[in-house]
């Protein structure tokens, strides 16, 4: 391959969830879009793999989804498995050109039957933004954002010209609808 070939890159995130059909149902309305894959819970191996695997194939597997996202590029999987709750996820976005962007996203879920909590002219993960956020059944908050400003602190920020350490920084919640979480039962992340 060379310098000059592109490469086409799609992200793709895999969550683990407590219950196949309502993730399906929730990030359908989310994405816009069905899944291109579902497989509901308590199936066996496809015959190819159970000529290989014998035995071992028939225990039941969890469900399974697949979405295609085309804006933006994503392959998003959901696995239905036992975990729990609150687990190393903090959260998830979608970064958009500008506040248009946002509030049309956000109606759109909003038609879809969502519910939605928007955070406007927010100080957040060092940077000035618009975002509106979603909660899937299991948890996982989901934000579509756009970034108006970075506030990132410079140096002259603690008065003596030093440079700002990390511990040095705000540790004030954020990147979570922590103000209005008591809306759809949020609880706060860490800062980004």
């Amino acid at each position: 391959m060379s310098q000059n070939e592109v490469i086409s890159i799609k992200p793709h995130i895999s969550i683990n969830v407590k219950n196949i059909e309502k993730s399906v149902e929730f990030y359908s309305k989310l994405f816009g879009i069905e899944p291109i894959k579902y497989i509901k819970g308590n199936t066996t191996m496809h015959s190819i793999v159970r000529e290989e695997l014998g035995e071992e194939s028939e225990k039941p597997r969890f469900g399974y989804a697949k979405f295609d996202v085309e804006n933006p590029p994503l392959n998003f999987v959901l696995n239905e498995a036992p975990f729990t709750e609150g687990g190393s996820l903090s959260h998830l976005g979608i970064q958009v050109a500008s506040t248009e962007d946002v509030l049309m996203t956000r109606e759109r879920w909003a038609e879809s039957g969502l519910l939605t909590v928007d955070e406007m002219n927010v100080d957040c993960c060092y940077a000035l933004q618009d975002k509106t956020w979603a909660r899937d059944p299991d948890g996982n908050e989901w934000e579509v954002f756009v970034v108006l400003k970075n506030t990132e602190p410079k140096a002259e920020a603690c008065g003596c010209g030093d440079k700002v350490q990390h511990a040095e920084l705000s540790t004030e919640v954020c990147c979570t609808p922590s103000q209005k979480a008591s809306t759809i039962g949020a609880t706060a992340a860490p800062c980004c």
